[in-house]
This record gives C-alpha cells, sequence and structure tokens, in this order.
C-alpha cells in the first residue's frame, strides 16, 4: 500500500501504489462498540433486503422495480406507467433525502446503509477472515507460493463467494420480476426458463466480480456519491474526523513512551500506531482529513479508542465531529442551508401525499377514435366515436362497470354488450359512442366530462372533446 501521511494522499487514490498499479487493500479486522452497533444495523437491514420482495401488502409485492413491464411497488403501492410523476417525485425526495443527511452528517449513508459497504464488510470480509484469518494472515497468504494450503483456502473462499453471489443475484432478480414469477421459474425447473437463467448467471457473476475482486473500488472510484460529497460538505458538517488540535499539539505525534510525560514534551496524543490506517476498508490515513475514499464506516474511531484506553490516554481522539468543532470547539448547529433542503424535502414529501392520497384505485383515459369525423343520427343527434382504456391497479377484479356522462346531457353505448370486467392488475380496452343533442353544443369543441361507475359507485372521472358541427356554435 502506498505509505500514507504526505501529501501523496492529493495525487492519487489509496488503492495505488507508486507504480500507479493497484495497491490491494487488507483491513485488520475492526472490533469496537461502533462496530458492533454497525453490525446489528446491517444485520436489520439484510434482513429487510432479502426478505422484502417476499413480503406482500394487499396482494402486491412490498417492493418491486419491473422495469421491463414498467411496473414498480413501493412499500406495496403499485405505480404503472401513468404514475411516473409519482415515482419521479419518489426518487427525488430520496436524493434530497441523501443530500440532507451529506450536509449534515457526510457520507454516513455509504458507512452504514448503503448495500455495497454491509455485503462487502459484513458478508463477504467476515467470510474472508474466518476462510483466511485477520490482517497479517491474509498478507502473508498473498505472498505465500500456490501450494496446499493456499490452493485450498483460495477455491473454498471462491466457492463460497459465488454461492452468496449466487443468492444474491436471485433477490435482486426477485425485485425485477416478481417473487412470484421468480418462485414460479425455480419449481418449473430453471431449464424451462433459458433466458431467466441465463440473465440469473449474468448477474451472479458481477455480483462475485464486485466483492471477490473489484471490492473498495467501487466507492471510490465507480459510485459517484464520493465525488458529490465535495460539493456538499463544509466545515460545520459532521464527519469522521481526526482530532489535529490534540493528535498534533506543538510537536507533533510521536511513538508511545512509558516513562514519558507527553504533555510536559507538547507532543500529541496521537501515538502513530498506525491502527486507524490499518483498519480502513479503503486503505486512507485519516489523519489527512476528510477524503474522497473515506465512507465514515467508523472503523478507525473503534481502533483508535482502543489504543488511547490502552495507553491511558483520553478517547475519541478520532470521532464524529465537523471542522468547526475541532478548530474551535463550537457546537452543532441547524444552519440556513440545512433549513431550506429541510423546508424541500418536507414541501416535496407533501405533495406526494397529495398525490397519493387523490390518486384513484381505476384510472380511465377515453379518446377520440382518430381520423373519425362526428356523424348525424336524425335531426338533432350528433356522435362521436371513442376508445377506452381501464387500467385497474388493485389486487381484485372491478365488475360491472358501465360509463355516464356527468357534464352534459346524452348517452353513452359500448360496441360491446357484455359486462364490462377489468381484471385483477390489468386493463381493459374497448369502443364507445357518445350521443349529445345538437342544442347541448356550444362550439365545435366541446368539453365532456365522463364517469366511471361500477354498479352504482364512481370510481373514476375523465374528461374528452366532443367533436361538432361549425354551425351549432
Amino acid at each position: 500500500m502506498a505509505e500514507q501521511g504526505r501529501d501523496n494522499f492529493r495525487d492519487s487514490i489509496g488503492t495505488l501504489n507508486e507504480e500507479g498499479k493497484r495497491a490491494w487493500v487488507f483491513p485488520k479486522k475492526p472490533v469496537g462498540k461502533l462496530y458492533e452497533y454497525r453490525k446489528w444495523v446491517s444485520y436489520v437491514l439484510l434482513a429487510m433486503l432479502i426478505s422484502a420482495p417476499f413480503i406482500h401488502m394487499n396482494g402486491n409485492q412490498f417492493f418491486m422495480f419491473n422495469v421491463l413491464e414498467r411496473r414498480f411497488n413501493i412499500f406495496g403501492f403499485p405505480f404503472w406507467p401513468q404514475d411516473f410523476h409519482l415515482f419521479v417525485i419518489i426518487m427525488i425526495i430520496g436524493v434530497v433525502f441523501v443530500v440532507l443527511f451529506t450536509v449534515a452528517f457526510g457520507r454516513i449513508f455509504c458507512g452504514w446503509i448503503c448495500p455495497q459497504t454491509i455485503f462487502m464488510e459484513l458478508v463477504f470480509r467476515r467470510i474472508e477472515y474466518w476462510i483466511d484469518g485477520d490482517r497479517g494472515k491474509q498478507i502473508r497468504l498473498s505472498k505465500m507460493p500456490w501450494n496446499a494450503e493456499k490452493i485450498r483456502k483460495r477455491l473454498l473462499k471462491w466457492f463460497v463467494f459465488f454461492i452468496i453471489s449466487f443468492l444474491i443475484a436471485n433477490v435482486f432478480l426477485a425485485y425485477l420480476i416478481g417473487s412470484d414469477r421468480l418462485v414460479q421459474y425455480i419449481t418449473e425447473g430453471p431449464l424451462n426458463h433459458i433466458s431467466t437463467l441465463i440473465s440469473l448467471l449474468i448477474f451472479t457473476s458481477v455480483f462475485y466480480f464486485v466483492f471477490a475482486w473489484f471490492r473498495e473500488q467501487v466507492c471510490i472510484i465507480v459510485c459517484p456519491y464520493g465525488r458529490l460529497q465535495g460539493a456538499l460538505l463544509d466545515n460545520k458538517s459532521i464527519v469522521v474526523a481526526y482530532d489535529y488540535k490534540r493528535g498534533e499539539k506543538e510537536e507533533g505525534r510521536a511513538k508511545f513512551k512509558k516513562t514519558e510525560d507527553r504533555e510536559a514534551t507538547g507532543k500529541g496524543d496521537c501515538i502513530d500506531c498506525d491502527q486507524c490506517v490499518q483498519v480502513c476498508p479503503t486503505g486512507i490515513d485519516i489523519r489527512n482529513g476528510t477524503q474522497l475514499e473515506c465512507v465514515n464506516c467508523t472503523a478507525c474511531i473503534d481502533a483508535c479508542n482502543q489504543m488511547m484506553e490502552a495507553v491511558d490516554l483520553p478517547k475519541n481522539l478520532i470521532r464524529y465531529a465537523s471542522e468547526e468543532q475541532i478548530a474551535k470547539k463550537t457546537p452543532f448547529q441547524f444552519t440556513p442551508r440545512l433549513k431550506g433542503y429541510t423546508a424541500v424535502l418536507v414541501i416535496l414529501i407533501g405533495v406526494l401525499s397529495g398525490m397519493l392520497f387523490l390518486r384513484n384505485d381505476v384510472e380511465a383515459t377515453v379518446l377520440r377514435l382518430p381520423g373519425q369525423l362526428y356523424e348525424h343520427k336524425g335531426e338533432s343527434i350528433i356522435s362521436n366515436v371513442y376508445t377506452y382504456k381501464l387500467i385497474n391497479k388493485t389486487t381484485s377484479a372491478v365488475e360491472d362497470i358501465h360509463f355516464e356522462l356527468i357534464s352534459h346531457k346524452g348517452s353513452i353505448n359500448a360496441v360491446s354488450q357484455e359486462a364490462l370486467l377489468v381484471p385483477a392488475q390489468g386493463l381493459a380496452e374497448g369502443t364507445l359512442f357518445i350521443e349529445l343533442d345538437t342544442h347541448a353544443l356550444k362550439g365545435e369543441k366541446e368539453k365532456l366530462r365522463i364517469g366511471v361507475f361500477s354498479k352504482d359507485q364512481l370510481i373514476e372521472t375523465t374528461t374528452t372533446v366532443f367533436l361538432g358541427p361549425r354551425s351549432y356554435k
């Protein structure tokens, strides 16, 4: 790993050596209070992530992102292509929420909530510690020639990584095509659904590549969030920070000596043990300040606190703090910037709540048949032909549907004489005629309001345009 503690961290990322080649990171296994908290948070999120596509609410999958069929379920609420504006607002709310927390607490999302970090650090890395051992054993194993021990450990690790990647790919596929369909494909046999099997193997290969080889490079190179934080953080943001005032003092950091009075010599509390560097999953030195690679995982906080406790010095030399708190001892403040983001977030949530409250379970569209003019029926009746489309967003069929004019006196006649039914989470299409008396027309184009009824209950209203002769303006 490239030597840290100099200005070279400003010129290259922490996972490159002096020759520009990748420097493999062998982080020491974290131990400490924050790591235990992070484990429990990760276990809860892992349970939610794995179970979410298999949980159903009101017949809808709790989370589903079926891009191919353009159907999405979020918290059990179904969203169709006609609800795309709602889906966009939800995505914007998510972005504003992450931005707000980044401004306030830095890259905390990456260290505690991001699936990449959770799977890498709390699943794959822990398996690696179990098979290969801690940092020192991993380094020795890496340098070891390909003997029986190395081959056995590598094959075992790669096999376990592949199995877990395969399971993750199945869960990912359940989000995309639905858990019911995935279970159906499994019971019918993978060979009966070759295209799905190929997709599953591709996803497995991607996950295996990411967690077995690419690893922390995803956070450093691929993910744009690390670069975004540079535009969002300021000196008031709470981040994982090294207290350079206390750690360096007048004479800087120095190795610990039992007989030495560090207060009298003016040396800082940092004993230059490099434990914070060895435990970092992205291979950086937090003492260089906030860096692109830091994911706020708090491993360095636990490592430093252990060393401070061992040498009988105050803990929290590395802690959650802002630049202002370290430099000026000022407490955290709810700044105008944070208030602005909070106000935007509250407004967006209010708009979304209103739209969800006004959203109907059945959506109707009635459009004039293209290229068709009006038709005279008798002396005073004008008829227009329309196509209709009804979308049922619920898990129950909607029966005995008929249309009625709300804004005008007239009649609506469907071409099909059969009772109209819209299947669960399906659609119904057809043709209908609308007839109006000429005396009800005020112009050549009249806006009509139509009610859609299921039995005697109004379930949706829609509008369309009725075309009449010019002479009846």
